[in-house]
């Protein structure tokens, strides 16, 4: 009879089911990676994702996709954030909104644009807030020493990269881009002069600078020429040809010099 019992008060007291525990929907969406102080240009190791339940992202936010991604590259941060901060539109200023380069430039810099071709514009690796050095490539075809046909130097160092092309206007097709690009440099009121004549002198391209500053005071670089750097150019130097003559006759008249 105890046993019955037993059974019967197991049978009419059974555990309450456990609830049906489901796991909520999250979203990706764009945040700052590490802490950013504000007029930052942002690069692709700047930004991160952080998961939030669906439905709780806001127009404000940008979920993660290639083309967000993309958009957010060379943006300018209004103000400081820390890290794993989520990056809203009201933290931004994006390349062609209205105002961007004035207020992505500092006190008293001028913005210039240079034409640069994806490989002299170093194979598209240069972002929004690098810093670069301007190299001026020159030949002189007409130059009767090989060595000094060619010769290039820096004409700008260590100026900052505001733009690049298609991301400081917008409405442009990024598909559709030709292979030339435009860089947009911010520099002072003498190396804007300087930008307009040596953009007619030759080739231009572009060094990135490390962003780790350098401890020992920078040489002035001179020029390069095409002797300094080729040792075939340097050592294939023909020897001036020796005068030499002859004695042309002909017939019974007097010998002719002939010079070659």
């Amino acid at each position: 009879m105890g046993g019955f019992g037993t059974v019967a008060w197991i049978a009419t007291h059974r555990p309450a089911a456990r609830p049906d525990v489901r796991q909520a929907a999250m979203v990706k969406v764009l945040a700052a990676s590490r802490s950013l102080d504000g007029g930052h240009l942002l690069k692709p190791e700047d930004v991160t994702t952080i998961d939030i339940p669906h439905g709780r992202e806001s127009p404000d936010m940008t979920v993660d996709s290639p083309q967000a991604r993309e958009g957010l590259m060379g943006a300018m941060l209004l103000h400081a954030v820390g890290g794993r901060m989520i990056l809203r539109s009201d933290d931004l200023l994006r390349p062609g909104d209205r105002g961007f380069l004035a207020a992505a430039l500092h006190g008293g810099m001028l913005a210039v644009t240079v034409g640069v071709d994806a490989i002299t514009g170093t194979a598209g690796l240069i972002w929004p807030g690098d810093h670069v050095d301007l190299i001026l490539t020159q030949t002189f075809p007409n130059e009767p020493q090989a060595e000094r046909r060619v010769v290039a130097e820096i004409v700008l160092s260590n100026v900052r990269v505001i733009a690049i092309d298609r991301r400081l206007v917008l409405g442009r097709d990024a598909g559709r881009e030709p292979q030339a690009r435009t860089v947009t440099l911010e520099v002072t009121a003498i190396q804007a002069e300087q930008v307009s004549v040596v953009t007619r002198m030759g080739l231009l391209s572009l060094a990135v600078r490390s962003a780790k500053p350098g401890t020992e005071p920078e040489p002035v670089p001179r020029a390069a020429w095409a002797g300094d750097v080729s040792r075939s150019v340097r050592d294939d130097r023909v020897p001036a040809p020796v005068a030499r003559s002859v004695l042309l006759y002909e017939g019974g008249a007097d010998g002719k010099e002939v010079r070659f």
